[in-house]
């Protein structure tokens, strides 16, 4: 029964953690992006933690690793769905 607790816990804290990076993403991704943003706190948290995403996955494909690396793909995988964003949300 304990092992349960503790997973779930962990899962969660888990869970507040990808928030928080994904929230430094985004915001480091709207940064560097001049001009009006559409939506908002939870909007910027989405967006940075699928960019992680897109950026870690971009960088796997091209076999490129490391902290360093991981940091800057998940902020230029976070500006790139910023852009395609704006690009939805100005049509």
């Amino acid at each position: 029964m304990e092992q349960g607790v503790g997973f779930a816990v962990g899962s969660v804290i888990g869970l507040l953690i990808a928030a928080v990076v994904g929230l430094v993403i985004g915001v480091i991704a709207k940064l560097l992006m001049p001009g009006k943003d559409p939506g908002g706190w939870l909007m910027t948290i989405v967006l940075g933690i699928a960019g992680s995403w897109v950026g870690s996955f971009l960088l796997a494909a091209l076999g490129i690793g490391g902290t360093v690396p991981a940091l800057i793909g998940a902020v230029l995988g976070a500006m790139l769905l910023l852009a395609l964003y704006r690009l939805i949300k100005k049509s």
